[in-house]
């Protein structure tokens, strides 16, 4: 697999080979009780400077949830560390080839919410989510295609634009905090249904699955365990299409070949996502090579010329997983 850093020389942005990644990316989390939200960022931020892990971690009574990269070593203490404690023993961790370089630094916050849906986590819990289906189970189901069955997808609208299941529907909502109001605004759209929802790793199905089971009008609601990673881990040319967006500097990893994306600019079939140059703009857009090299990974003619003007300060240099 190839590696390339793309990085603002004069105002253009280079793209240069860099090697094969030694190290690993962990994407993980649990639903647990944690007493003192604050005890426990404080046990990680230690945890994770010693070990030299960047990445972002949110804490709060309902769990954790995180994102870090490491080497292979340091990644594998920090696992060793986690199944230690009492609260995060048995964590599903979700292991890519990656490292520290793929994030700026390291981010521990505590939050009301692990992943936010916008409602008290003791109104909709996990205790109430969807029946779990491993990536066999899934396949089978999509295999059998039963006319009550409907695929929902859980993410935001940028991430379905270049990678989802065959036939699901895909909100267009701009973020997780959207969905509850898009089921309100379906119910008939699952009413006696079997509906099989889906993410990027599992995280947000726990919650969503357990918001529209409050509604009482599906037949039946299942998650796929582990998210589309595991489901592409497990069946790369199966029913998942695409790529699958992650919220690092990989932007996406691919699951198969298939292009579902096009670009921004001249809509030429394309799944690859940049940000906007003009810091004051940094619009997340889709971009072809030829279209990222004309307009200096800027978004439009607009951002181009202020930057070239020096109207606008440019965003930093990134790291990009083709």
């Amino acid at each position: 697999m190839v590696i390339y850093k793309l990085v603002r020389i004069n105002n253009i942005v280079k793209e240069i080979d860099m090697a094969e990644p030694t190290g690993k990316i962990l994407l993980y989390y649990k639903y647990t009780n944690v007493e003192s939200p604050g005890v426990i960022a404080k046990w990680q931020n230690t945890l994770c400077n010693n070990l030299k892990l960047t990445g972002r971690i949110i804490i709060a009574h309902e769990g954790i949830n995180g994102t870090v990269g490491g080497t292979s070593e340091d990644t594998q203490a920090y696992i060793d560390a986690m199944n230690e404690h009492p609260l995060f023993g048995g964590i599903d961790f979700k292991i890519s080839p990656g490292g520290s370089e793929y994030f700026p630094r390291m981010r521990i916050v505590v939050k009301d919410e692990i992943c936010a849906l916008g409602i008290d986590p003791t109104q909709v819990t996990v205790a109430d989510g969807g029946k779990h289906l491993t990536p066999d189970e899934a396949h089978e189901l999509l295999q059998r295609k039963p006319n009550d069955l409907v695929v929902l997808d859980a993410r935001n609208n940028y991430e379905s634009a270049i990678g989802k299941f065959e036939g699901a529907i895909t909100p267009d909502i701009k973020n997780f905090r959207d969905f509850p109001e898009y089921i309100d605004n379906n119910l008939e759209t699952f009413k006696g249904k079997k509906v099989l929802m889906y993410c990027t790793g599992g995280v947000r199905c726990e919650r969503a699955t357990a918001y529209l089971q409050q509604k009482g009008v599906a037949q039946e609601i299942y998650q796929i365990e582990g998210g589309i990673q595991r489901y592409g881990e497990k069946y790369p040319d199966g029913f998942y299409r695409g790529k699958n967006y992650v919220f690092d500097s990989r932007v996406s990893v691919d699951i198969n070949d298939d292009i579902l994306g096009a670009c921004y600019l001249c809509n030429k079939s394309n799944s690859d996502y940049y940000n906007c140059l003009n810091a004051l703009c940094n619009k997340h857009f889709t971009c072809c090579k030829s279209c990222l090299d004309e307009y200096q990974n800027t978004c439009s003619k607009v951002c181009l010329e202020r930057i070239i003007t020096q109207d606008a300060k440019p965003r930093p240099a990134f790291v990009k997983l083709p």
